[in-house]
């Protein structure tokens, strides 16, 4: 076993988690593997446990960004379910947004086996794999850009006089409730009621002739929209280049 004084050893003792030596070990004990490396490494890791996986034949997680379902399956003795997952950093604070493809082995258990984990750190979708480039700009890239917009609206705080920290908490907590209206007003729609898009919501606070309005039109003039557009069709072309 690993040294009592490992950080592997710590961590499992906090969390009840038990600790190997060794991923065959895990993997012999295991009915789920979840695979969360970086892609470069995955043919690495996964060569030395090919009898471990034959013998145990789990149903592999997989979080290694851009690696499809039947690259990995490749990689694996033949027949081992795979689903993929794309979670995005928000699962450090139990907001993650996932989106899980099952594999052409997974049955249908095998995702909702994946579905239950993955919640535990946010919300999850099904998507279909040729979606996943898409969803990398919309849920895996973008909070880079929502905390560039944090920053940018801060920053137009401390030039109007507004201390920095407390100009990013107003910012932070008005974008926090901002997303939460959305959401509620999707989950109205969703049940069959008529909540609002959007659209609907940047009409809802602006008034004729008011300051948001102003904001806005100086916003659109600027580019806004287009450079979010742009953002998003430039991840996606990104993404599917790595991939390819």
């Amino acid at each position: 076993s690993l040294p009592a004084t490992s950080s592997a050893a710590h961590l499992a003792q906090e969390t009840g988690a038990t600790c190997v030596a060794a991923a065959a070990e895990l993997v012999a004990g295991s009915d789920v593997v979840v695979l969360a490396v970086k892609p470069q490494v995955v043919p690495a890791v996964l060569d030395p446990l090919s009898d471990a996986l034959a013998a145990r034949f789990p149903l592999v997680i997989s979080i290694a960004a851009g690696l499809t379902t039947e690259a990995l399956a490749a990689l694996l003795p033949a027949g081992t379910r795979v689903v993929r997952a794309m979670p995005n950093m928000a699962a450090a604070v139990g907001q993650s947004m996932t989106a899980l493809t099952a594999g052409a082995a997974a049955t249908p258990t095998d995702l909702e086996t994946a579905r239950a984990l993955l919640s535990s750190v946010g919300r999850t979708l099904v998507l279909a794999e040729k979606d996943f480039s898409a969803f990398t700009a919309l849920a895996g890239s973008s909070p880079a850009f929502v905390f560039q917009f944090i920053e940018a609206l801060a920053r137009g705080g401390v030039a109007a006089g507004i201390p920095k920290a407390q100009a990013v908490d107003i910012v932070t907590q008005a974008v926090l409730g901002s997303a939460l209206t959305v959401q509620a007003e999707a989950a109205r729609r969703a049940a069959g009621g008529s909540g609002r898009t959007p659209a609907d919501l940047i009409d809802a606070v602006s008034s004729p002739g008011g300051t948001t309005v102003a904001g806005l039109v100086a916003l659109e003039r600027a580019g806004f929209s287009a450079a979010a557009v742009a953002a998003v069709e430039a991840t996606i072309a990104r993404d599917r280049a790595l991939g390819a």
